[in-house]
């Protein structure tokens, strides 16, 4: 090969290899999302919610129990957050998490006014849920997943609070993101780059084909 021919070649090369790093360093734009909701978070507590969700199952499937510690991300009004505290008793825990303000205050009232001793509220942030490190059992995200912009970096920093083996609940329905739902072949692939293993998955809550469980656990060979 000619000298001359041979630099204009790896020259060529080293401009392709550039451009491909900018690429891989450019941030990827974030899904489609909904806009979180901020109206009467009293719409929450249906009083057939709990059947059409089977709540009890669902703690069963996330190993909820007495000693338990409990994350409810996108707590809202607190709908799960005093039923997971009654499993976990007071040997036990629940961290309410939210990153609107006045779900807290709702909260915070909501289990004064109940005598709930066991559950503390938690402002979070879009993208980290803040809670404390390496104390979570099972963590539930009800109908708030679809809410998340950048879900894969929340679910980063979900895995510093978890314990080994802890489970991780997502409910939510089908959609394209927008409409108050996300595929869960979207969550499954966002959560599988966040180092996340799908363990199961199920289809009974609620029982009309658009709502799904999934319940993943963190990848120990990711760190």
């Amino acid at each position: 090969m000619r000298p001359r021919y041979f630099l204009r070649s790896l020259s060529t090369a080293l401009v392709l290899l550039s451009v491909v790093a900018a690429a891989a360093q450019t941030p990827q734009p974030h899904r489609q999302t909904s806009t979180p909701y901020t109206g009467d978070l009293s719409i929450f507590d249906r009083s057939d919610r709990d059947k059409l969700l089977q709540v009890e199952r669902v703690m069963d499937i996330l190993d909820i129990h007495s000693g338990s510690n409990v994350a409810d991300i996108g707590a809202g009004s607190g709908w799960f957050t005093v039923r997971a505290a009654k499993r976990a008793g007071e040997q036990g825990a629940v961290y309410a998490e939210d990153i609107n303000p006045e779900a807290i205050r709702y909260i915070d009232a909501r289990v004064q006014k109940a005598g709930i001793h066991n559950v503390h509220t938690v402002l979070g942030a879009p993208d980290d849920p803040k809670l404390p490190a390496g104390s979570i059992d099972s963590v539930l995200i009800l109908k708030t997943y679809h809410e998340i912009a950048d879900p894969v970096r929340l679910l980063e920093n979900l895995r510093k609070s978890l314990r080994p083996g802890a489970r991780v609940g997502i409910i939510d329905r089908n959609g394209n993101g927008e409409d108050h739902g996300i595929q869960n072949d979207v969550v499954e692939r966002e959560s599988a780059r966040a180092g996340y293993r799908l363990n199961n998955q199920y289809d009974f809550v609620k029982g009309d084909n658009e709502d799904y469980f999934l319940v993943f656990q963190a990848n120990p060979e990711r760190h």
